[in-house]
């Protein structure tokens, strides 16, 4: 049988936090949301000023990264260069194709991901970024 690391809770707040970090430094209200593996949400955290839509957002990004083991931009880009019959792929692939949600991957498993919404989408990503690079 194989094994595989996961997010431990210190994982996940060692990522809240500098993902966290990077969004004050820029004065970016944002949501973060880290999910696991299975897209399950472990963190939601909306900061102050963040717009409540946002709150739905962040985790569909950070589900759509983490069960298609890429980022969420991937999706927004085929879509947007023209193969909009992806919009047809089942929900939750669906709820969450914009930049923003970004996999955690560790010894070539991904282990989760982190989405964020508040800001432009490539700003998005840098928070989500920052905020796993957090792991080493």
């Amino acid at each position: 049988m194989q094994s595989k690391p996961y997010l431990t809770l210190a994982d996940v707040k060692k990522i809240a936090a500098a993902a966290e970090a990077e969004a004050v430094a820029n004065n970016w209200p944002v949501v973060i949301a880290i999910v696991d593996d299975g897209g399950h949400l472990l963190w939601l955290q909306r900061q102050d000023g963040a717009a409540a839509l946002s709150a739905h957002i962040a985790p569909a990004k950070a589900r759509v990264s983490a069960l298609g083991r890429r980022e969420s931009k991937i999706y927004e880009d085929m879509i947007n260069n023209g193969r909009t019959s992806f919009l047809s792929a089942p929900a939750p692939q669906t709820d969450g194709m914009l930049e923003g949600g970004v996999p955690i991957v560790v010894d070539g498993h991904v282990i989760g991901a982190v989405g964020v919404s508040g800001v432009k989408s490539a700003e998005d990503a840098q928070i989500a970024k920052a905020g796993i690079a957090a792991l080493g």
